[in-house]
């Protein structure tokens, strides 16, 4: 009998209940002001802004005005929690007019967004992912004719020319309509394309799941950990959550968000582009 009812746990869906309040949530989406260029796609020098620059300053403080509209309470950026100290320590340092605002997104806007509205704590949640068994041994080099096979493969990538990308030109447009380029529902879609294909699809032996098992680890299995980072996070029904994330991230965490019974996603371009 024991058997018959663990079977029914795992078949039939949990009810909801429809009268708890789901918790406001808004992703800003975000290339990295720093350009630290670690991410697959890269950029040049020559394309690369300084986000201090006067006019700059002025459009990071115009688009801080149109999300602070939405009122959030909670401020979730992309460090990972041993950093809270650090963002703790440097935010009140700001706070005290003893710190200037880096070239980092999470300070620019995060920083002035947090004072505008005293909020006193910015919670860090950012994680990295984890591998099986398998993908561990090669990536650690412990298979090295494996890792130079799949190295191979994953700089060749097969499927670039499939990739959807987005080439940014931050000193004609701006940083305001960039953003809202990122933040487009159809582009957010068109990223999590790009984990399906090229490494997804490699094969150490044929026919087995080792580009299906290192994407899981590489992206899949973060994403899913930022968002229980966000869960842990002690909320009132009243609170909305800011998340200030790089876009790439927002393919994975605005799936769980409107899946998810405890949030309910906001749409960041409606307070992008409004006046």
């Amino acid at each position: 009998m024991r058997y018959l009812y663990l079977i029914l746990i795992l078949i039939i869906p949990f009810q909801v209940n429809s009268q708890n309040k789901a918790v406001e949530v808004l992703c800003l989406g975000t290339f990295h002001f720093n350009f630290p260029n670690r991410d697959f796609v890269t950029t040049s020098d020559m394309d690369q802004i300084d986000v201090l620059e006067p006019s700059f300053q002025t459009e990071i403080e115009n688009i801080v005005k149109k999300i602070e509209t939405f009122e959030p309470t909670i401020l979730v950026i992309e460090q990972r929690p041993e950093k809270q100290g650090q963002v703790d320590s440097l935010f009140q340092e700001y706070l005290n007019d003893n710190h200037k605002l880096e070239r980092v997104e999470w300070q620019q806007i995060g920083f002035r967004l947090a004072r505008k509205l005293n909020i006193t704590q910015i919670y860090c949640v950012d994680e990295w992912g984890e591998f099986n068994e398998q993908v561990k041994e090669v990536i650690k080099g412990k298979d090295s004719l494996e890792c130079m096979k799949f190295s191979k493969y994953y700089e060749e990538n097969p499927d670039l020319h499939k990739r959807y990308s987005h080439y940014p030109n931050y000193r004609k447009n701006g940083i305001l309509k960039e953003l809202i380029e990122l933040n487009k529902p159809e582009n957010i879609r068109k990223s999590l394309g790009n984990y399906l294909i090229g490494p997804f699809k490699y094969e150490s032996n044929k026919g087995d799941f080792f580009g299906v098992n290192f994407e899981t680890g590489r992206w899949f299995n973060r994403n899913l950990k930022i968002f229980r980072n966000i869960q842990r996070i002690n909320l009132n029904p009243e609170d909305k959550i800011l998340v200030i994330y790089g876009s790439g991230h927002l393919n994975i965490l605005n799936i769980l968000f409107k899946n998810s019974p405890e949030f309910k996603l906001k749409e960041i371009n409606k307070y992008l582009k409004s006046p």
